[in-house]
C-alpha cells in the first residue's frame, strides 16, 4: 500500500513543537472549518482540549469536542466511537476532525494499537469527505513514533512547511504491528471445545480477575468480553480455541487464541450499522476493553482484552 488516499480524503500528521505551535496550526485549522460550513471536531487529550477551548473563544460552541483520554483510551473504538461516529451525523457533508490518539504517556503495551489505529484510518476514509488531522508532539514523543506517522499520513506539517510524505506506506506499519504476542508462561490456562463451557468457565474467571485485583465493578465487563471472545472463536476460529487470563502490571489481561484468521483488518472497529450481519462481537470487546491487541495470520489469531487494575 504506497499510493496516496483520494484527494477527497486528506490526512495530515501535525507535528508540534510546544502549546504556541499546536494552537497557531490548530485554531485556524478549526476556525477555518466552521467559516466553511464543515462540521468540525476535536477529540485531544485533556491538557490539550482545555489549550484549545480557552484559545477558540466563542467558535467553541460550534465544535464537538472530546477527551480523547477517555473517548480513545482503546485505539481500537476510535473509529467506531468518534472518527466514524462523527463523520456518519453529517452524511454529504464534508467533515473537518482534530484526532489526536498518541500523545507522551501512552506506554509501550498501548502504542502498536495506537499505530494500527493510525494506519487503518487510510482504509476506513479512503472514500469520504473528510479531512482528519492527526498532532504530534515532537518534542516529547520518541524518533520512532515519528517515523512511523510519516508512514500512516499520507501528508506531514511541520513547523509551517506542509507536503507530502516520502514514506506513506501504512500497511507496512500493519504489518510491522501484527507480529505474534509473547507467551505468558504465569498464565492460567484453559482448553475451551464448546459453547457450554463458557458458563461454567465465567465463574472461575470471575474468582480469578478478582484474585488478581480486578473491582467488582469490572468484573461484568470481563465476563461479557470472555463470552463474546470465547463464542466468537469457536464460531469463526476452527471450533476450539484457549483462553488465558493473567496480571500484567497494571493490568488484567483476557486473551483467546485459535487457528482461524480474518482478513478484514476493519473488523470490529467501525461503527455499527442497524443491518449489519456480523463482527458485532468484537465491536462489544472495543467498547468494553480498556485495551484489544489483535494479531492474526496463518497459523492463528489471538485477541487479548486489557483492563487497567487500581
Amino acid at each position: 500500500m504506497t499510493r496516496h488516499a483520494s484527494p477527497a480524503f486528506t490526512h495530515p500528521a501535525f507535528f508540534y513543537d510546544d502549546d504556541a505551535d499546536y494552537l497557531d496550526t490548530l485554531v485556524p485549522f478549526v476556525v477555518e472549518g466552521v467559516e466553511a460550513g464543515e462540521p468540525v471536531a476535536v477529540a485531544v487529550p485533556t491538557r490539550r482540549l482545555e489549550l484549545l477551548r480557552d484559545a477558540l473563544g466563542g467558535y467553541v460552541e460550534q465544535v464537538w469536542a472530546r477527551d480523547m483520554t477517555v473517548a480513545g483510551g482503546n485505539p481500537g473504538r476510535i473509529l467506531a466511537t468518534v472518527l466514524g461516529h462523527f463523520a456518519d451525523r453529517h452524511p454529504g457533508r464534508r467533515v473537518r476532525i482534530v484526532g489526536e490518539p498518541i500523545w507522551p504517556g501512552r506506554d509501550a503495551t498501548e502504542y502498536p494499537a495506537c499505530a494500527r489505529h493510525e494506519a487503518l484510518i487510510n482504509l476506513a476514509f479512503a472514500d469520504r469527505d473528510a479531512t482528519i488531522l492527526c498532532p504530534y508532539d515532537a518534542a516529547a514523543l520518541d524518533p520512532h513514533v515519528l517515523a512511523e506517522a510519516r508512514a500512516t499520513h499520507p501528508e506531514v506539517w511541520a513547523r509551517g512547511a506542509r507536503g507530502a510524505s516520502d514514506r506513506y506506506a501504512p500497511h507496512d506499519v500493519l504489518v510491522t504491528h501484527n507480529h505474534p504476542l509473547p507467551h505468558v508462561p504465569h498464565a492460567t490456562v484453559h482448553a475451551v471445545t464448546t459453547a457450554a463451557e463458557i458458563r461454567p468457565l465465567r465463574g472461575v474467571i470471575t474468582l480469578l480477575a478478582t484474585d488478581l485485583g480486578l473491582p467488582g465493578d469490572r468484573v461484568p465487563d470481563l465476563e461479557l468480553v470472555f463470552s463474546e471472545l470465547v463464542a466468537n472463536s469457536l464460531t469463526h476460529g476452527g471450533g476450539r480455541c484457549t483462553l488465558a487470563v493473567w496480571r500484567e502490571g497494571h493490568r488484567l489481561v483476557c486473551s483467546v487464541s485459535d487457528t482461524g484468521s480474518f482478513t478484514d483488518p476493519l473488523a470490529g472497529t467501525r461503527p455499527l450499522t442497524v443491518d449489519q450481519p456480523s463482527g458485532r462481537g468484537l465491536w462489544l470487546v472495543h467498547s468494553i476493553a480498556d485495551l484489544v491487541r489483535v494479531h492474526t495470520g496463518n497459523a492463528g489469531t489471538t485477541i487479548r482484552a486489557y483492563f487497567r487494575l487500581p
